[in-house]
């Protein structure tokens, strides 16, 4: 396909123009031959010339369409210039110029005699965001970090290694106030993030995407411009020091009755969302008077942040919500015990239907475990009804969450292979019983739930979770006297650890291919067994893992955004809505915050800290004032043509956050 391609310098590298249509088709990095900074047609299956660079869709009032290939093409000096007729009175002109960075510029002419208005523009942009083996995913694949911040706006694609140059898309001139996901759906799965559109808006989709989607008036025989240029970056800082942003906050995140500082071009700045405001000069202050996102916009720039309860206020309601709600109470005894999803539109529990996503067991158990890092810390209201319902959910785990092997199930009703992935929570929740009834069945079976793990292949898998409830167990069994059982456990990570250390890049796929979610339990499994064996073995790998957890997590400034680990599949799989696309924050992002957290000291920085905060605090936003919460908040204004940027009814996996963070709560944290 690129035998006879244009190509245009860009920078160090260049972009190859496919000589039909002038679409680029691949941005080439000298220093990284093997990375593809965009999906390929000839290796990627869901990706087609509909979906190229620079082709797109516009709404308006006068009809709607698509383009993709221009009427005309013309090769002006270092570049081309494209010609699409949209609608009877819309054209759109596209120019390309190479350089230091590639120029690209969109402009809409209204040739007609009345004013013509947009009110969706969605521009593709087809980043090769995408899951293979780890191995592929490290060496050729980027992960996409957008923000639509309107003038403000930029993409910043980063190797998924989190090594060598980035690809860059800056926004110079007109605004980008969303963006929208296609191709994802079930054919495409948990392995691809989908086709990825830069939006000038989107009013006629989603309205109120992001805080609102302005539309674009065009008067008769005017045009309207974007413009962009994407080069290549060496650093985050270096990209983020070529951005100009016109509208800052001093932070993300703050308890409800303080303030955040908006600063820049503040002139007629919105406030959607429960807050006051006051002025001086440039100088905004908001204050917010409840729990909750406020969005902030101008003409030309916008953003959101979040005013959060006190930790421990919002603890109490989301323990008294789980109590009230999220118990199945109609079932017969034992199952009673459990916890369940619950459907916050309806007011009702969440049955199985045949989808472990929505079992009793598996990812529920962060409902009981918050009861009980709530109640050890004596953020509870009743804590006789809270032991009460701990030592039920005991009693139904230990008969209907285990196997007589102490393989993990499902759930109690789920006819599924055993899960490995809930030995750690389930034994971090016994032994943690263990703690508060001093029960030495309750620590025999936490450490026979981890040593079936390790017969089950858990040397061999990055389990959520596992390192920390090793560590929890064999100190427990240390203090019972059984430190052949602790030094054997103990042993079994040490071994683990080496076993990924020497496989490197070439770690298994577990329920996706390469995700978040395994990179920060390797994080943590070299921290720790670094602890446990103190040799300096792990420093290195530790070290490579955590440049590529970091890569997750981009700098977008919006509480949604900042710092939160890429995933775009749970809205499906544990959702009411079964919508695929971005989830942010989704609930395993904290699991980088507490990679971080255990870092040594050595490796522990001002940043990473900072950086761990600002991931807790944002998974505050999915617990609502009442107590109520979501598991999964799209993000995108549409996905495949679905409205999204909304809140999920179902209330299922998102406890984990807050079960986390009080497991390894810091003072000053909040």
């Amino acid at each position: 396909m690129t035998d006879h391609a244009i190509t245009l310098p860009v920078g160090p590298g260049t972009v190859l123009l496919d000589p039909n249509d002038g679409a680029p088709l691949q941005f080439v990095d000298p220093d990284a031959a093997d990375r593809r900074f965009l999906l390929d047609e000839t290796t990627d299956a869901f990706h087609s010339s509909e979906h190229r660079w620079g082709s797109g869709f516009v709404i308006t009032n006068v009809g709607s369409t698509r383009w993709s290939q221009p009427a005309e093409r013309r090769l002006d000096g270092p570049g081309v210039q494209l010609t699409y007729p949209l609608l009877d009175t819309l054209t759109l002109t596209v120019t390309r110029t190479g350089g230091e960075r590639l120029l690209e510029r969109y402009e809409l002419t209204n040739t007609g005699a009345a004013p013509l208005v947009v009110t969706s523009l969605g521009i593709n942009t087809p980043f090769r965001d995408l899951y293979e083996s780890a191995a592929t995913s490290l060496a050729q694949a980027v992960h996409a970090h957008v923000w639509t911040g309107g003038a403000d706006a930029w993409v910043w694609a980063q190797p998924m290694s989190g090594t060598g140059r980035s690809l860059g898309l800056i926004v110079r001139s007109g605004a980008l106030w969303s963006y929208s996901v296609e191709s994802r759906n079930q054919n495409s799965s948990s392995n691809v993030r989908g086709h990825l559109l830069l939006q000038a808006t989107d009013l006629a989709r989603n309205s109120t995407a992001f805080g609102g989607q302005p539309p674009i008036e065009i008067a008769s025989g005017e045009s309207w411009l974007l413009e962009w240029e994407v080069g290549f970056f060496a650093s985050r800082e270096a990209f983020l020091a070529a951005s100009t942003p016109q509208l800052t906050v001093d932070r993300l995140y703050a308890e409800v009755g303080q303030q955040i500082t908006v600063l820049g071009n503040t002139a007629g700045l919105r406030v959607d969302g429960e807050a006051s405001v006051e002025r001086e000069g440039e100088r905004v202050a908001v204050t917010g008077t409840q729990h909750g996102a406020v969005h902030l916009s101008t003409d030309s720039a916008q953003t959101a942040v979040l005013f959060h309860s006190p930790l421990p206020d919002l603890v109490r309601r989301r323990v008294r919500f789980i109590l009230d709600q999220h118990r199945p109470t109609e079932r017969p005894l034992p199952y009673r015990y459990a916890f369940v999803p619950y459907d916050t539109a309806t007011g009702l529990t969440q049955t199985t239907n045949g989808w472990a996503d929505w079992s009793d067991g598996a990812e529920r158990v962060a409902m009981p475990a918050l009861l009980q890092e709530a109640r050890r810390r004596g953020w509870v209201d009743s804590p006789g009804e809270v032991d009460e319902a701990l030592v039920g959910f005991a009693d139904f785990a230990r008969n209907l969450l285990l196997d007589e092997s102490a393989a993990p199930r499902w759930g109690s009703t789920v006819k599924a292979p055993v899960r490995i992935y809930n030995s750690p929570w389930l034994a971090h929740f016994f032994a943690t019983q263990h703690d508060h009834g001093g029960a030495d069945d309750d620590l025999d079976l936490a450490a026979r739930i981890l040593e079936r793990s390790f017969e089950l292949g858990a040397g061999e898998h990055l389990s959520i979770g596992h390192p920390e409830a090793l560590v929890l167990v064999t100190e427990r069994l240390l203090e019972a006297g059984q430190a052949d059982r602790a030094t054997g456990l103990r042993d079994l990570l040490v071994q683990q650890a080496a076993h990924f250390a020497k496989i490197t890049v070439n770690l298994p796929s577990h329920e996706v291919n390469y995700e978040q979610s395994m990179v920060a339990p390797l994080v943590t499994l070299y921290a720790v067994a670094e602890q446990l064996e103190g040799q300096d073995r792990f420093l290195g790998p530790l070290d490579q893992a955590v440049r590529w957890l970091r890569a997750f997590g981009g700098p977008q400034p919006h509480i949604r955004l900042n710092e939160i680990g890429i995933r775009h599949w749970d809205g499906y799989w544990f959702g009411r809505d079964r919508q695929w696309g971005d989830i942010f924050p989704h609930h395993w992002s904290v699991l980088t915050a507490v990679a971080l957290r255990q870092l040594p000291t050595t490796m522990r920085t001002a940043e990473s800290d900072s950086a761990a905060r600002e991931i807790f605090h944002a998974n505050l936003i999915n617990i609502f004032a009442d107590g109520s919460a979501t598991c999964a908040f799209t993000v995108p204004s549409a996905v495949d043509g679905r409205p999204g940027y909304r809140a999920d009814p179902l209330a299922n996996d998102q406890d984990w956050p807050l079960t986390l963070w009080l497991r390894q709560l810091e003072s000053g944290d909040v």
